[in-house]
């Protein structure tokens, strides 16, 4: 659920610095934590929809159908395992040589080729497909977008982004979410919510029968290609402390 409250105590509170007194904290239970939630996942869903439809129209997506097949596949058994199998989810392939992935909050999964070129079996495109659904899953842009509105990125839009029934200024909402071709750059996740992700996407691969170890090899190709190199590095920091959090969450897996 999402938090909606009425214009003129959002008004009130975002002058007053009062806003997260007035909204409260939503619990979510796939995190095992709380969280400052002001744009329902509806909301993110519509938004996500134009910025989608713009990624449609400038990029060139693949048509090997064994590729997308494959992507598609994986993509499935993810999403199953993560129990959210009753969401509209699109699993594409982008044919450009980028290092790189994301997903859009409306279930918008993305793939370049470029990424899929350095994975060496399913089990590797299985971690960044379940860290992607993980990151939906957690509800992290949910929570990123609501940051951004609370920290005074303006009154009026503030405002139509909270209240529920403005779904019509979609527009005006997905400015301030960085929507379209550069969604992941504009608003990056941060790095909390990228070992959330990568917990989840762990958690996820084992249940879907995918070897976890594999997101650790995976990680490590990654890191050995370099940040200032890699666009996917830009936004999901590939370090030590990342590796060995996936390796201490695997343990527990197995145990």
């Amino acid at each position: 659920m999402s938090v909606v409250m009425d214009r003129r105590d959002v008004l009130a509170g975002l002058a007053a610095g009062t806003v997260v007194a007035l909204s409260g904290c939503v619990q979510n239970p796939n995190l095992g934590r709380s969280q400052f939630i002001l744009v329902s996942d509806e909301q993110l869903a519509a938004m996500s929809q134009n910025a989608w439809s713009e990624i449609r129209q400038t990029e060139r997506f693949s048509r090997d159908r064994g590729t997308n097949r494959k992507v598609e596949q994986i993509g499935a058994r993810i999403v199953d395992a993560a129990n959210v199998g009753d969401r509209n989810w699109e699993f594409h392939v982008i044919d450009n040589d980028t290092v790189n992935a994301f997903v859009m909050p409306g279930g918008q999964v993305a793939f370049y080729q470029g990424i899929l070129d350095i994975m060496e079996n399913d089990d590797q495109i299985a971690t960044v497909m379940g860290h992607e659904v993980g990151h939906v899953v957690g509800r992290h842009a949910a929570e990123r977008a609501s940051q951004q509105i609370a920290a005074g990125v303006g009154l009026t839009v503030a405002n139509i982004a909270i209240a529920q029934s403005d779904i019509g200024y979609r527009n005006e909402i997905s400015a301030i979410l960085g929507a379209g071709v550069t969604f992941g750059v504009i608003l990056p996740y941060s790095r909390q919510h990228e070992f959330e992700a990568d917990r989840l996407g762990v958690t996820y691969m084992n249940a879907a029968n995918y070897r976890p170890r594999e997101a650790l090899a995976f990680w490590e190709t990654m890191a050995a290609e370099g940040g200032n190199t890699v666009d996917f590095m830009s936004t999901h920091p590939s370090d030590s402390r990342r590796i060995n959090a996936m390796q201490q969450h695997i343990t527990t897996l197995r145990a």
